[in-house]
């Protein structure tokens, strides 16, 4: 059983089995009987239910990045819920107004209050406990609705990966790329950095000082200078090296879409133009702290360029945890990496099961 399997089942599994009639009961266990039988019968084959050691080591990973929000949002639900009175709207409004200022969304909100309404009026649900559950039983189902089969890193079978990175200033932009540069090293992989924003004073410096520290190779302008000018001497360099990734960064200016739009256009005609099916991602890096405002960004750049994912730095600095939720429901961009840390190995591929543990294992542990 996977992860998202064990946290469904404990919102999930006893209630099914406690309201089943007898003949149902009767004939899951006979199922049940039938699979040991097979299990027993079965060759043997290699033990794959135990949890291997890096994928256990990440999700310790996801529950230490994500304390914050999984404390916050546990404490006001409990809180929330003492006071739960399953045929008083006030309630329900009040669920609502945690729910946004989690940085759920209004859809997701919405969505989650609407299904709480409905077990009370067909009384599933009398009691904090079975509130609780059934709170955390839509949020889990719906981290798993958003886009699972997107969130894999696209990357270039047959040569040069190029990635383009998009975001406002401050939202730990470069930062994200020199992670991904050190990661991928570390792999013994060759990458490249493009210092693209020649707008921003100190942009091509401070790249220029995590590419030295990571052990990567820059391209770059002078401050002012023509960043597709710099895209082409990237690609030039990356393939006669040899380079595997080529990261390119990008200015983060919004106070003129329409120039914006040109720049990132630009840039990107001359990347397709070199090598036809790139850029293989166009990242949006997104500061998960701002909440609100962060997804305010996402639509801009949505609307500005053809993002294919998100990455969310900082989810161990906010304490909601809400955001994957909102940029799903409302954006229906995937979520391709998230912050966890400050360190250069806490850039993590998003684990919809990983992050959903991660945010709500005492409530799961709880439940269970």
């Amino acid at each position: 059983m996977g992860l998202f399997d064990k946290i469904k089942s404990a919102f999930t599994g006893a209630d099914k089995k406690q309201d089943a009639p007898e003949q149902e009961v009767i004939q899951e266990k006979a199922v049940e009987e039938e699979a040991v039988r097979e299990t027993v019968e079965a060759p043997v084959t290699e033990d794959t239910t135990l949890e291997p050691e890096d994928t256990k080591k990440e999700t310790e990973q996801y529950e230490k990045g994500l304390k914050k929000s999984r404390v916050s949002f546990t404490r006001r639900l409990n809180e929330l819920l003492a006071n739960f009175r399953y045929e008083d709207e006030e309630f329900f409004e009040e669920l609502e107004d945690l729910l946004i200022e989690s940085d759920v969304g209004f859809e997701a909100t919405m969505q989650i209050a609407d299904t709480l309404r409905y077990e009370a009026k067909v009384e599933n649900i009398r009691s904090m406990k079975d509130a609780e559950r059934v709170i955390v039983r839509t949020m889990v189902d719906m981290y798993g609705e958003t886009n699972p089969d997107h969130t894999e890193f696209n990357e270039n079978p047959d040569g040069l990966t190029v990635v383009l990175f998009v975001g406002v200033n401050g939202v730990g932009k470069t930062t994200t790329i020199a992670k991904m540069a050190h990661q991928y090293i570390d792999k013994g992989k060759k990458v490249v950095l493009a210092a693209g924003d020649t707008f921003r004073a100190g942009a091509i410096e401070q790249l220029n000082i995590w590419g030295s520290r990571v052990g990567a190779e820059v391209i770059s302008t002078k401050q002012g200078g023509d960043p597709a000018a710099v895209v082409y001497d990237s690609i030039t360099t990356a393939r006669e090296s040899g380079a595997d990734l080529l990261l390119i960064d990008t200015a983060g200016r919004l106070q003129n879409k329409k120039n914006l739009m040109n720049e990132l256009e630009k840039m990107k005609r001359i990347i397709s133009r070199e090598i036809p099916d790139a850029p293989h991602e166009t990242l949006l890096v997104l500061d998960a702290t701002t909440g609100q405002n962060a997804l305010n960004q996402a639509k801009i750049f949505k609307e500005t360029t053809n993002v294919t994912g998100i990455v969310l730095t900082k989810m161990d600095g906010t304490a909601k945890g809400g955001i994957v939720l909102a940029i799903g429901k409302e954006l229906n961009i995937p979520v391709k990496f998230v912050g966890l840390g400050e360190t250069m190995n806490d850039l993590h591929p998003f684990d919809t099961e990983k992050f959903a543990y991660g945010l709500f294992k005492e409530l799961i542990e709880q439940t269970s």
